[in-house]
């Protein structure tokens, strides 16, 4: 993955934001945070991995797809905040069954949330991408989606979303 490109991507959008909203000065971490724990509940939800007493299947995996990338976004708005980069030659595989995935990246979000750490957000990151792989997403799939999620927010903005 480029991830240059995104960071770069994420950073134009996000200071449109700021600007549009009048946020320059404002610290913005625990907002995007809390945006990020959202948008992986929202993809939990639509797994239903953890809904052992329903039959109804997952949504289709466009969807999921979309919903990773939202969290994504986050995610590197969260780096860009604190001046922190993901940097991977590799893409991490899937390692643990769906659920304790999304339990890594919960306690990793945590984790970060508490301290910003470097090394607790590669940490973050590398679980996050642990999570896409165990949703069979593959890097570009993943790029692709991000950059259409991308434009999307742009055009949200736009519109005075």
């Amino acid at each position: 993955m480029n991830w240059p490109l995104l960071y770069d991507m994420q950073r134009e959008l996000d200071t449109r934001i700021e600007t549009q909203h009048g946020l320059e000065a404002e610290d913005l971490f625990a907002r995007k945070h809390l945006a990020f724990l959202v948008e992986l509940g929202e993809l939990a939800n639509e797994t239903r991995c953890f809904k052992f007493w329903s039959v109804k299947p997952s949504s289709p995996a466009e969807k999921m797809l979309e919903e990773y990338v939202d969290g994504l976004h986050f995610l590197l708005s969260l780096g860009l905040e604190c001046g922190l980069f993901y940097e991977s030659e590799t893409s991490p595989s899937a390692q643990r069954p769906l659920v304790e995935q999304f339990l890594a990246v919960f306690r990793a979000a945590d984790r970060f949330g508490m301290t910003k750490a470097s090394a607790d957000y590669h940490e973050l990151f590398t679980e996050y991408l642990c999570l896409g792989a165990a949703l069979g997403f593959s890097p570009d799939e993943i790029t692709a989606a991000y950059r259409r999620k991308n434009e999307v927010n742009h055009q949200r903005q736009n519109e005075r979303y």
